[in-house]
């Protein structure tokens, strides 16, 4: 019998607030329960385990960050596009710290396929078609976007830039500069 008032989206929602709370690794199936006042064996008519509870965690969160991503982009090209996109991801990890972690879960290949993932990666390629890439060099790009992004606020979260001056934000807006001028000028390979 299910329980009244359990489905699997309200599951996946409190499972979210959990990470953004205690942190993804704190996320369990026993932690949810606790949070319904139920037994663990009754989220079993939901979800099938905590990986699965993970993964869809996972794709909420990267739902949200290409729904986020989507409207930011709206109309902007160019720097101000790289701008709007790095803002989303850095204010996303700020204010969803949890959700943000679940984004790098890794995903079955199928799972990853049929995620908001693939959205990720059309708007950053989107960004760089101003830059005039062409490939390999836009999947290049791509990955040093991604790696730039990620890093930056993995750090930042974990307090790796609050010793020394000058402040985060003053490199955040250094390094947009940074990628701005060497999407604009991309070397070429025997350069």
């Amino acid at each position: 019998m299910v329980r009244a008032g359990l489905t699997t989206e309200r599951l996946v929602r409190a499972g979210a607030e959990l990470a953004d709370e205690a942190g993804f690794e704190q996320v369990t199936l026993s932690a949810v329960a606790r949070r319904f006042d139920v037994r663990v064996a009754s989220l079993y008519s939901h979800l099938k385990n905590s990986h699965d509870l993970k993964s869809r965690i996972a794709l909420l969160a990267l739902q949200e960050m290409a729904d986020r991503a989507s409207e930011a982009l709206a109309g902007r090209a160019g720097k101000d596009a790289l701008d709007a996109f790095a803002g989303v991801y850095r204010d996303y990890a700020r204010a969803h710290p949890g959700r943000y972690e679940a984004a790098r879960y890794r995903l079955d290949p199928e799972t990853a396929a049929a995620s908001a993932g693939g959205r990720h990666a059309q708007m950053t390629r989107a960004i760089l078609r101003g830059y005039d890439l062409t490939e390999p060099d836009e999947t290049h790009a791509v990955r040093l976007l991604g790696s730039v992004f990620h890093g930056f606020v993995s750090l930042e979260s974990t307090g790796g830039f609050s010793h020394s001056a000058p402040g985060s934000e003053e490199s955040w807006t250094r390094i947009l500069d940074a990628l701005d001028a060497l999407l604009r000028t991309w070397p070429t390979p025997g350069r």
